[in-house]
């Protein structure tokens, strides 16, 4: 069997991008009745937040999170550190750290040789021992296209969680990643790039958002948290703000990005969540941006990086600290009291 096999090929949408838009997910979940048998849970999915938190004792509750996507690369292995990565972050955007990590995996038995499935499940666990995680398992099925991702859980303590709805008038936000995967990897599936050509952006999806380790104390100072991926900064920062009831606003020229973004984004590689996440958005938001800016707003990011609400007096020395792992993080914004608008764009 010729072992050379573009998985991007192989899919109709990849990565992040290939969420249920959110405007549907929104739509289904509110015709399902959720059980409430449990007094010990600290975090649900009522507020779109990035993991569920189970409170253990006075001070451990375990994080709950499962993530998986088809291919955004061709490469079996990058494709699988980058799936490990982006799962594993979920954890890391509620301030805790993980601790084992399970497969879920579908591929077509009778297209794909043992090689190529071997190599995504060792990219993956590469991250996974990266992350100082376990990986302890999972579940496969002989699918018609390669799915992959991992249920992860993790520690966190009960009084050091990140919620996405505790975000403080006043904070300032910080990103820690660049933004533009989305358009990348859409050209990467037409064939107008190659991995090579968008070796930066495959190397911030395959780093792992792990910051508490350089934080040190400066973590009591973060009052909030979420990860950026597959509804763009615009569509989980709205997730964000909506649940802490505040106002977030954005300077536009602060937002980092990759170099190649604003050529591929005016070359018109876009995929169907640039247009999706717009639509999400579009009755919460003041902007006036032209569209080649809103698109890079509504990027779908596959791993991209964390968001912060963090303390105005700290945020400075953290961005800096932050910086020394991320270098592109930066303090794009702030927290105000809530008003008319979800989100404002200067």
């Amino acid at each position: 069997m010729n072992e050379i096999v573009r998985l991007t090929q192989t899919v109709q949408k990849g990565g992040c991008a290939a969420k249920v838009p959110a405007v549907e997910l929104r739509q289904i979940l509110a015709r399902v009745r959720f059980p409430k048998n449990s007094s010990d849970i600290l975090v649900d999915g009522s507020l779109m937040d990035d993991a569920a938190v189970i409170k253990v004792s006075e001070d451990l509750a375990l994080v709950q999170t499962l993530d998986f996507f088809t291919p955004i690369v061709d490469s079996p292995y990058v494709f699988g550190q980058i799936a490990a990565a982006n799962a594993l972050s979920d954890v890391y955007a509620m301030g805790g750290v993980p601790k084992t990590a399970m497969a879920v995996l579908a591929f077509p038995l009778a297209q794909f040789s043992q090689n190529i499935i071997a190599e995504v499940l060792q990219g993956a666990s590469d991250k996974i021992g990266e992350a100082g995680a376990s990986f302890i398992g999972g579940h496969s099925i002989d699918d018609d296209t390669l799915k992959f991702g991992l249920s992860v859980t993790g520690y966190v303590h009960p009084q050091k969680i990140w919620s996405n709805a505790t975000a403080i008038a006043g904070d300032r936000l910080i990103l820690t990643k660049p933004l533009g995967t989305g358009t990348a990897t859409a050209a990467l599936k037409r064939g107008e790039v190659t991995e090579k050509d968008i070796a930066t952006e495959l190397n911030s999806m395959s780093q792992l958002n792990s910051i508490l380790n350089i934080l040190g104390d400066d973590q009591k100072y973060i009052h909030a948290a979420t990860d950026i991926t597959g509804f763009g900064l615009l569509g989980h920062s709205l997730q964000m703000a909506k649940a802490s009831e505040k106002t977030f606003e954005f300077n536009f020229s602060k937002i980092p990005h990759f170099s190649k973004t604003f050529q591929l984004l005016e070359a018109g590689f876009l995929t169907k969540a640039h247009r999706s996440n717009s639509e999400y958005v579009k009755d919460k938001v003041t902007m006036d941006l032209n569209s080649i800016q809103q698109n890079l707003l509504c990027d779908p990011q596959t791993s991209g990086g964390l968001l912060l609400s963090v303390s105005a007096e700290r945020a400075e020395i953290i961005v800096e600290v932050l910086r020394g792992q991320f270098s592109h993080a930066a303090i794009i914004g702030s927290v105000q009291s809530q008003n008319e608008s979800a989100l404002v764009i200067r």
